[in-house]
């Protein structure tokens, strides 16, 4: 039983959030938040009264999503680790009813997450939609800062880019690449998330408290307006690299091509006088005449090169 009671939270919904035994909310009738890992997810769901239609495995949560059931609303989060965007991710379960919020987590990510409201919000969860609005809002409030960094380290690449220092710059731009696409997606499914809670298909929200929900979707929006952006900048970024790649690649064919057409002649010029046949004309003494002819083709070359501008 101690194991439970560790493994299990309860806060009753309020101006500050309360928290308690599940035997305490239930018998008392109050509007509560319940914490639970997937263990106990069942257990929880029962007392409460929700009967959930899917999976309770939280391995099986790949997106964040919301969807109406019979009984309640369930839903996931799927959320990416600041310090790792592209490893793994913390995967949640939550369910909704008229009076209760059920929340399945096997990490500490979420009683974090509470306990951050806790202390730091005057009004923590009169209301489920005021609690849901905090608990969204607690886990993408860094995400700001976060993108600003991004954006520190896309001036930084465009800098070295511009001085051409652009070692492993491929492996960097492509790793921004891919956890600026990654965090776009997910904004895009908490924005698609936020509207289908405020469109409040089961009326488990009051009217008035559904603009929390508009809120987040117009959070999330501009998140990802914002990394869309910071993806084209990368994008303009990695283009002027091959522009540059592609710059430098041509001025080393053109000093190849240069250097080819000047030994062309003086290669055709060796090679004929390195025949020595019996009557060839400076054949007793020639090598200062091949030298004259050769200076005389490469300075012949080099004006034509400045004249068409090759040089």
């Amino acid at each position: 039983m101690a194991e439970k009671t560790e493994k299990i939270w309860c806060f009753i919904l309020g101006e500050r959030l309360t928290e308690c035994t599940i035997e305490e909310a239930l018998a008392q009738d109050l509007p509560s938040v319940f914490l639970s890992t997937s263990k106990y997810a069942a257990e929880v769901l029962e007392k409460v009264g929700m009967k959930n239609e899917g999976d309770l495995s939280l391995k099986e949560v790949g997106f964040s999503k919301v969807e109406t059931q019979q009984e309640c609303m369930a839903g996931t989060f799927y959320i990416p680790k600041l310090v790792d965007i592209l490893g793994t991710r913390f995967q949640i379960l939550f369910y909704i009813d008229q009076r209760h919020v059920v929340i399945i987590d096997d990490d500490d990510f979420s009683k974090r997450m509470i306990n951050r409201i806790r202390y730091k919000k005057a009004y923590q969860g009169d209301t489920k939609e005021r609690f849901l609005y905090n608990f969204i809002s607690e886990f993408m409030s860094r995400d700001l800062a976060l993108l600003v960094q991004y954006e520190k380290r896309l001036m930084q690449l465009e800098e070295d880019v511009t001085k051409e220092k652009t070692s492993n710059f491929q492996s960097t731009i492509l790793t921004i690449r891919n956890e600026l696409m990654t965090l776009r997606e997910y904004y895009d499914e908490i924005a698609d998330m936020a509207r289908e809670l405020e469109e409040n298909e089961n009326r488990y929200f009051a009217k008035k408290q559904l603009k929390y929900f508009g809120t987040i979707s117009a959070r999330a929006d501009r998140l990802m307006a914002r990394t869309i952006r910071l993806l084209e900048r990368a994008q303009q970024i990695a283009d002027t690299y091959q522009t540059n790649m592609d710059a430098r690649q041509n001025n080393n064919m053109k000093f190849l091509t240069i250097i080819s057409t000047i030994f062309m002649p003086l290669t055709l010029i060796t090679s004929w006088y390195g025949m020595n046949f019996k009557n060839m004309p400076e054949l007793e003494k020639g090598y200062p005449f091949v030298i004259l002819l050769s200076l005389v083709v490469i300075c012949g070359c080099i004006f034509i090169f400045k004249k068409k501008h090759i040089l």
